[in-house]
């Protein structure tokens, strides 16, 4: 039976793409990409030669139901966002729903994902956390930081490098200063880096080092880490 497959692609460095996903790939008759012209370089570093076509947010609502349609009808095809895997804060969801709904069999390869790597490197408690992604950037933005300021869980953040700082004056003002945070950015990349520190001290280390890069943020839990508490 032809599927659909959802297939993760490196954040960075293009030794992280697996066997697997490389194998998937080159046997589908269709790559789905958010940007064709970023996927290009990855395709051709690893000599597939398949045609691809653009699905991305600004067109998925009207694109997911045909491509759903020719996977029921006998085609494989693969999904892959710009980094990371299709549908973890990038388009994807509506072309899997439209698939579960046509009974179209979704396979979902392991592989990258930027915001597991950033949660092991924080040192902060694992067993629990809750991955928020991108906040609103405006309506709802203050609700769901309350909301979440408020749970005894890891918090996990994406943030551009535009808005990181304006993301760590709210987590302080709404988690607390004394708040422990860990940010990441460029994982697997050269410039790959770690800081962590309170929202003052990195607001602080922002101001001597301007932030570059895409941003994994993540906030302690409240009082000890985990591997204190009972």
């Amino acid at each position: 039976m032809s599927k659909l497959y959802i297939v993760p692609t490196p954040v960075g460095n293009l030794e992280d793409m697996t066997f697997r996903a490389v194998k998937v790939l080159k046997q589908c008759s269709l790559i789905l990409c958010e940007d064709t012209r970023t996927s290009s370089g990855l395709l051709k570093h690893f000599e597939i030669n398949v045609p691809v076509a653009s699905h991305h947010k600004f067109n998925e609502h009207e694109t997911a139901d045909y491509y759903a349609s020719r996977v029921l009808a006998g085609e494989d095809i693969a999904l892959i966002s710009d980094a990371g895997t299709p549908a973890i804060s990038d388009p994807g969801f509506m072309l899997v729903r439209a698939c579960v709904q046509k009974g179209v069999q979704v396979e979902c390869l392991p592989g990258a994902t930027a915001f597991v790597p950033a949660l092991v490197d924080s040192g902060f408690g694992c067993e629990s956390f809750i991955f928020n992604g991108f906040l609103p950037q405006k309506k709802g933005r203050q609700k769901r930081l309350k909301f979440l300021s408020e749970l005894d869980l890891t918090v996990i953040f994406y943030e551009s490098p535009y808005r990181v700082t304006k993301l760590l004056q709210e987590i302080g003002e709404y988690f607390g200063k004394d708040r422990k945070i860990s940010v990441t950015r460029e994982i697997s990349k050269i410039y790959e880096e770690t800081l962590r520190g309170t929202s003052d001290e990195l607001l602080e280390a922002f101001k001597e080092k301007a932030p570059k890069g895409e941003f994994v943020v993540v906030v302690d839990k409240k009082g000890k880490n985990s591997e204190t508490e009972d």
